[in-house]
């Protein structure tokens, strides 16, 4: 058993820091099998990040007046039952509940995992393994999530994460380390902890926004999003290796950093197509920016300041907090910005009618089935492909109608990409910003 346990420590840490983006692919499905609106569904997301990033702290504080043991077993005791609560969740509200209680486990599972490592391991080791595997989870977590769905459902994903949990509850009370009475000798790491969070809101817009491009706007399956975004995580492990080839100051590593996520979101923004290799280049400096950042500023935060848990817990709640502020700051923006695009697209839908080289009377027939499909979709991109299923035309005109409805989808993908534009530069703004607080600041001197 002792040897299991690092390994089952560090899954329940990837798995809880996954949880914060793993349903973003499965958000659409969650809809329509709960009948929840839009601004209900996005609390899915919203809730289990505003607990976790909040509950944090406090979770460091209540860990130095218990057990460790029975501290992290009973975090993650709370999230596996809490994750077998949201697979059998029956409606929007009581996952959204079950959520809550997910991220309030989960928080204390990160604070016990990490002390539990480092009694393992060693303090270098034991942090350095903690963070490696939080960045890892983050990453993934829209992978995981999207391939779930596409094979199983959406309850999968939950499903999958409790005999995971379930084993660390075991391996958590095998580690024997006695409680913490530290005092608080040092203040939280203000610099490092503010560009955490600005990063996790920048890094919202890759995580979240990107996949609801694939799935949303450009119409692609939650497989082949979930396959297309892998390219985070696997640029995110080989920044490391990079890393440590290269050996760069750690201000210059994550400065950049936040400049290859910039970067990258600035070409997710302004992709010429809606072909998924226009993605992979900007992917590939995000999850390189991620490697790059994340970790080295959760170290940062963390090196040499005691209580460790204490300053565990500020890290953590700037990294949640940011991804919630990313959340409310983007979501708006790009749910305007589509219902925006709405009326211009309709426009060119409606001249690709006109200028068809069909016979009126199939020209008024595709007109009416794609009024009937707009008037349902409204407030979101429309799937067209409905107004042509049950089209019965001339086999004459069934390549022109073909070629139609190719057009047409072609124009919804464009209006789609350009809806997302101004989200995506947003996020980049806010690597920027994350970039700007790495200046230093001089104090001047007194005569």
């Amino acid at each position: 058993m002792r040897r299991a346990v690092s390994p089952l420590l560090l899954v329940t840490v990837a798995l809880v820091l996954a949880d914060s983006a793993v349903v973003t692919l499965a958000l659409p499905d969650i809809l329509l099998h709960l009948d929840a609106s839009v601004g209900q569904v996005a609390w899915v997301l919203i809730a289990y990040n505003l607990v976790l990033g909040l509950g944090a702290v406090p979770a460091a504080m209540l860990f130095a007046r218990t057990q460790p043991r029975v501290f992290t077993a009973t975090g993650i005791a709370l999230f596996a039952g809490a994750s077998a609560w949201c697979a059998v969740a029956d409606s929007i509200e009581i996952l959204i509940l079950a959520r809550c209680l997910q991220a309030i486990g989960g928080a204390l599972a990160l604070i016990g995992c990490l002390e539990q490592l480092v009694a393992e391991r060693g303090e270098r080791r034991g942090v350095a393994s903690w963070v490696a595997a939080g960045v890892l989870g983050t990453a993934l977590g829209p992978v995981a999530g999207g391939l779930l769905t596409q094979a199983i459902s959406w309850q999968a994903i939950f499903v999958v994460q409790v005999p995971f949990a379930v084993l660390a509850v075991p391996a958590a009370l095998a580690v024997r380390t006695e409680p913490q009475r530290v005092p608080d000798r040092h203040r939280p790491a203000l610099r490092a902890n503010v560009t955490l969070a600005l990063m996790s809101a920048a890094l919202t817009a890759a995580l979240f926004l990107l996949v609801l491009l694939l799935v949303q706007g450009w119409g692609r399956s939650p497989a082949t999003a979930a396959i297309t975004v892998s390219v985070v995580p696997v640029a995110a492990l080989a920044a490391r290796p990079l890393a440590r080839l290269l050996r760069p100051p750690p201000g210059v590593e994550i400065a950049v950093g936040c400049f290859l996520v910039a970067g990258g979101l600035v070409g997710l923004a302004i992709p010429p197509s809606s072909h998924l290799a226009w993605t992979i280049a900007p992917q590939a400096l995000v999850g390189l920016g991620l490697g790059l950042t994340v970790d080295q500023l959760t170290s940062q935060a963390m090196r040499m300041r005691l209580p460790r848990a204490r300053h565990a817990g500020w890290t953590i709640g700037a990294r949640h907090l940011g991804v919630v502020v990313g959340l409310a700051i983007l979501t708006p923006v790009f749910t305007a910005d589509l219902r925006d695009a709405q009326q211009p697209a309709e426009q060119a839908i409606t001249a690709l009618v006109l200028d068809s080289p069909l016979t009126p009377e199939s020209k008024i027939a595709v007109a009416q089935g794609l009024g009937d499909v707009l008037a349902d979709q409204r407030g979101e991109v429309p799937d067209l492909h409905r107004a042509f299923a049950t089209l019965d035309v001339d086999p004459g005109e069934a390549a022109a109608v073909a070629r139609l409805e190719r057009d047409l989808n072609e124009q919804v993908e464009r209006a789609a990409t350009l809806a997302f534009r101004d989200s995506f530069l947003i996020g980049a703004g806010l690597a920027f910003l994350a970039l700007l607080t790495l200046i230093p600041i001089r104090r001047r001197r007194t005569p």
